[in-house]
């Protein structure tokens, strides 16, 4: 739990002090968000406001994981089975930092181009899908010494369900599959001052308990395992929770300490760099905890977007009609004529909802299984 603290309060300060400097740095860079002219008018007043402050919790995400494992030293040794950086901290903060850099890509190349164009959607999707093919190879090809994976050849709700199985390649697609829905959809909630990220620490806060409960009741805690015939049944065969915990809970502190600047009205945006990473984090997350199905209730807001525009486009292609006012959902309101934090602050709702109702489900199949 100490290595968990620190990491959390770690990624929280560097975030907090961090992201002033840099919107200082990107203000002298000029990298300015340009705003598309059919969006909502309300946005044109946010044009010039720094982007790509995502760069600032991704790095403070990554120093608060290494003063984590700083603090595994101080544990006892039942703990410090996990003191050496693992593959899974190796999928997870990978999935981060390179889906925030292709999404930094996007960014830099919308700065640039002073318009709202940035990278090509086949090459954002090229990227994703990148990320996802050498990161799911390495959650399913490489397993620890114990035989573990960082994914699973099984779909998985709660934990592995046991005739979903798909084989290693099928688990690789999966994998792909996974990351990119979700760093889209996170991407496309990034729509309004705060929303994104807010939801984002909910989800990440939902898979930090998540990983230290699994943590509390690992089959590599031979501690744990065993007591009993009912616990070595019933635990989780995950690998590492230990390191989900942490990475899940300093990434969810470092955007509170980002919240404090991009909440409205924002003086500096994530931009597609902090979109696609948490995105790719998240995913990567349902996928190491094993609750791959189970991510669409815990993550359900960007579930609720992405479907806002999925239905969007397919009514206007089949009946050239449209069912909202505009997509994603949340512009669709502010056309309705909401305020810009009456919908963010409705929305961290509804996130806060599905979030709970993810991890009630989670709590009750332990209910079950043990009971």
């Amino acid at each position: 739990m100490r290595a968990v603290i620190v990491a959390a309060a770690v990624a929280f300060l560097i975030s907090l002090f961090g992201t002033p400097i840099a919107i200082r740095v990107f203000s002298a860079l000029k990298a300015g968000q340009p705003i598309r002219t059919i969006g909502p008018q309300s946005h044109l007043g946010k044009r010039g406001t720094p982007t790509m402050g995502g760069v600032a919790f991704i790095l403070a995400t990554v120093f608060a994981y290494v003063a984590g494992h700083v603090a595994l030293t101080t544990l006892p040794e039942r703990q410090i089975a996990q003191e050496r950086p693992t593959m899974t901290a190796l999928v997870l903060l990978g999935l981060l930092v390179f889906c925030g850099a292709v999404g930094f890509l996007d960014d830099f190349l919308k700065v640039r181009k002073r318009n709202s164009d940035g990278l090509s959607a086949k090459g954002k999707l090229l990227g994703q899908l990148l990320a996802g093919v050498g990161f799911g190879i390495a959650a399913l090809y490489f397993p620890s010494t114990n035989g573990e994976t960082v994914a699973s050849e099984k779909i998985s709700f709660i934990r592995d369900v046991s005739w979903l199985d798909v084989g290693k390649v099928g688990a690789v697609m999966v994998f792909v599959f996974v990351i990119m829905a979700m760093s889209n959809g996170v991407n496309l909630t990034d729509g309004l001052d705060g929303l994104a990220t807010g939801a984002s620490i909910l989800v990440l806060g939902a898979y930090s308990l998540i990983g230290f409960w699994q943590y509390r009741h690992w089959c590599g805690d031979d501690g744990y395992r065993l007591t009993s015939e009912l616990t070595k049944a019933h635990c989780y065969q995950v690998r590492d929770p230990l390191e989900i915990a942490m990475i899940a809970a300093a990434a969810a502190a470092a955007l509170v300490g980002f919240l404090w600047w991009n909440t409205s009205p924002a003086r500096i945006f994530m931009g597609d760099a902090g979109a696609l990473g948490l995105g790719g984090l998240i995913g990567g997350l349902a996928v190491a905890t094993r609750t791959t199905l189970l991510s669409v209730i815990i993550g359900g807001l960007f579930v609720i977007i992405t479907m806002s525009l999925v239905i969007q486009v397919i009514s206007f292609r089949t009946t050239g009609k449209r069912v909202f006012r505009m997509s994603p959902l949340h512009h669709h309101f502010e056309l309705a004529g909401w305020s810009e934090v009456n919908i963010v602050v409705r929305f961290w709702i509804i996130a806060g909802i599905c979030a709970a109702i993810g991890l009630g489900l989670f709590y009750s199949d332990h209910l079950a299984v043990m009971g």
